[in-house]
């Protein structure tokens, strides 16, 4: 996600969060195939790569970032260059929660997000839910779908 899309306050990275999130990944997702950090030294985000994407894609990836302030994304990318992501931040596009939908995770149609959860394992299980729903039915429209998911 570009910081550009950001109009306030991120807040520094929330380790124990990304760790978490990692730990979930690996717990709830089968086709994950490795989970990194940008950085080994001072991680900025995690990377959670997946040996199958949405509709053609056959990989995608996760960029997950998680701040002590508790605003986090979570960016999908496939080998397709489908994006989407789920985020949380104060912006001057759409409310503070919000979605950016495929193709493309553009700023100007990001709309109000159906997560309304803000601890980091339950949001983590509602973007899981949400793309594994889409991607066992092979829709994008069943991200963002969910009356407040998990």
């Amino acid at each position: 996600m570009s910081n550009g899309d950001r109009a306030g306050e991120f807040g520094p990275i929330y380790l124990v969060a990304l760790q978490r999130i990692r730990s979930l990944w690996l717990e709830l997702e089968p086709l994950v195939e490795t989970t990194s950090y940008d950085d080994i030294v001072s991680p900025g985000e995690l990377h959670v790569e997946l040996t199958d994407g949405l509709g053609d894609a056959d990989a995608a990836r996760f960029d997950i970032q998680w701040s002590e302030l508790g605003m986090y994304s979570f960016h999908y990318v496939d080998a397709e260059d489908v994006n989407w992501r789920f985020d949380r931040h104060p912006n001057t596009h759409s409310p503070k929660a919000h979605f950016h939908p495929p193709p493309d995770a553009a700023t100007a149609s990001a709309e109000p997000s159906c997560i309304t959860v803000t601890e980091v394992s339950l949001v983590t299980r509602a973007v899981h839910a949400m793309w594994r729903a889409a991607y066992d039915e092979n829709d994008v429209d069943r991200l963002n779908s969910v009356s407040n998911p998990p």
